[in-house]
């Protein structure tokens, strides 16, 4: 992802910003103003989105803001007037609420939160009180006071040795694919095999692989640079076997191309349409060789990053080489995604050890 791509990236972010911001509260502006340059766009933008259901909440569900006619209708001393129990009810309304559909108008749909989502806005509304409350200008902060949903920690979906073998021999030769897949599997096939290899080789991100670039790559040492979260840029490595998928993509499909948006020109993966490839192309086209070669896993791209993540860890016991490789800040949160395995060796380890000889 060069800097190109990457800043036409946050000028679309921080123009979907500005237009959710419009339809919130005037003196909201201040808390997007103020943790600006310790966010990313899209985290504000997330936050964004929670508030916009917060005000919600208060003008159809609290009497108190009954007169309230539209959600732009608040003001920063609408805060302190709510008590832990008003912050209690928004809780549990987030298990299901229906909102209006934006641009359809008369149009409601209905949405349900899992644990995860009902923790991420109530965490939201946290860092928004706690703002305010920083800055001295509300005096209460009840958000601290909510119950936050416990996380219970799902298993982690990866593909085994066998699985993989039968993804890329599905992507490879394209069998069992529809005929109107098989069709599009003959334009498209050198790419999409380049592209799982390079998940399964490396562990990058979907961000990070759609936003490469022919100048990121080095095959004279298997290199390639990637733009990781936050804009940080790092020297990765692949195999023999992911150089060859790359190159046969690249001088067979991708050099002599000419794409339809000159500002696409370094793209090193492309559409059909001779555009950069999206991150939902990526994932379509993941999701119809997944269906055929493991049906009964629902993988994502994130899913081939697990996988790479548990092989690498397999091989090297290194947990803090998994981390710096796939870009992990925070060692722990590598070790949150393979305590089972750690567990598992431990498990090795009383069944091997002997007290008595038999």
């Amino acid at each position: 992802m060069n800097e190109t791509y990457a800043e036409q990236n946050r000028i679309k972010q921080l123009r979907q910003l500005r237009s959710i911001q419009e339809s919130l509260p005037e003196f909201t502006e201040d808390f997007f103003r103020g943790i600006a340059d310790i966010t990313q766009v899209r985290t504000r933008i997330a936050y964004a989105y929670d508030l916009k259901i917060f005000f919600y909440f208060l003008k159809t569900s609290l009497k108190k803001f009954s007169d309230r006619k539209d959600v732009t209708d608040f003001y920063i001393d609408d805060l302190d007037r709510l008590k832990a129990t008003d912050l209690d009810r928004y809780s549990e309304f987030l298990n299901m609420y229906t909102m209006p559909v934006e641009g359809c108008e008369g149009k409601v749909r209905t949405y349900t939160n899992n644990e995860k989502g009902k923790q991420r806005k109530l965490s939201s509304l946290r860092s928004f009180y706690a703002f305010y409350y920083k800055k001295e200008m509300i005096s209460t902060n009840p958000s601290l006071l909510i119950n936050m949903p416990k996380i219970h920690e799902k298993p982690i979906i990866r593909l085994d040795v066998n699985e993989v073998a039968e993804l890329l021999d599905t992507v490879e030769s394209g069998e069992d694919l529809s005929p109107r897949q098989a069709a599009f599997h003959k334009r498209t096939g050198l790419r999409d095999l380049a592209i799982i290899t390079l998940f399964l080789g490396t562990g990058i991100r979907i961000s990070e692989l759609v936003g490469l670039n022919i100048s990121d790559f080095s095959f004279k040492d298997n290199s390639f640079i990637a733009t990781r979260k936050g804009g940080n840029r790092m020297i990765l490595y692949f195999s023999d076997e992911v150089k060859k998928a790359l190159l046969d993509y690249y001088d067979n499909d991708r050099k002599d191309v000419e794409p339809a948006d000159p500002s696409d020109e370094q793209a090193f993966f492309l559409s059909l349409q001779k555009k950069r490839i999206s991150a939902r192309a990526v994932e379509k086209l993941l999701d119809k060789y997944i269906k055929v070669a493991v049906p009964l896993k629902k993988i994502s791209p994130h899913k081939l990053r697990s996988t790479f993540g548990t092989n690498l860890y397999n091989e090297t016991n290194d947990i803090y080489l998994v981390a710096d490789v796939l870009g992990h800040k925070d060692v722990n949160t590598t070790r949150r995604h393979y305590a089972a395995m750690e567990e598992d060796r431990r498990r090795i380890a009383a069944k091997v050890t002997k007290l008595r000889e038999e």
